[in-house]
């Protein structure tokens, strides 16, 4: 899977600031300002407070982080020990 770098202008604290991402890293930026509920240029410049390197190398590794927090959230999920009566129920389903 080959995606060109495309460029966009975002507003990042009142300063109008050029980046370069792939296009699926756009949309899961845009993805998970909607799931927070704040805009793309607020979700921006959150990451670049926090940043130690160029802003579009620390975007894709919020992406990513982003990611493997729900990966292993969702692990945890799967781990967790079934409830009792819940596993009796399965038990019966199971038979009839």
């Amino acid at each position: 899977m080959r995606s060109s770098p495309v460029k966009r202008s975002i507003l990042i604290n009142g300063q109008r600031t050029s980046i370069s991402l792939e296009e699926a890293f756009w949309n899961t930026l845009k993805d998970i300002a909607h799931e927070r509920r704040v805009t793309l240029s607020h979700l921006v410049a959150s990451i670049d407070d926090d940043r130690q390197s160029n802003l579009s190398s620390s975007i894709r590794l919020f992406v990513l982080e982003y990611y493997k927090e729900r990966v292993a959230e969702q692990h945890e999920i799967e781990q967790r020990p079934i409830p009792v009566q819940q596993a009796k129920r399965r038990k019966r389903h199971r038979r009839g």
